[in-house]
């Protein structure tokens, strides 16, 4: 599939350095797509929707895992990378 504005992704965050947070996919509405970056990498820039705000970032490398992934389990997907929903 190609990214396009508006669509919906998953954003994984990074957690925080000590631990008292893991990663977390978010919800994710896609605000503009830049292509491919020198790693091949799908890159777009998101508006990651959080539980206590909003935030937005571009230039967020694409990740897919090879496999079935359960929405549970972000830590198959590196902080800082975006991926289509899984299927439920």
């Amino acid at each position: 599939m190609k990214p396009s504005v508006g669509r919906i992704v998953h954003y994984v965050s990074y957690g925080t350095p000590g631990g008292e947070y893991g990663k977390e996919c978010r919800a994710a509405i896609v605000t503009e797509v830049e292509g491919p970056g020198a790693d091949d990498a799908e890159r777009v820039g998101l508006c990651v929707l959080n539980p206590a705000g909003q935030f937005f970032n571009r230039s967020v490398p694409q990740h897919e895992h090879d496999g079935d992934v359960s929405s549970e389990a972000p830590g198959l997907h590196p902080g800082g990378t975006w991926h289509w929903p899984e299927r439920v």
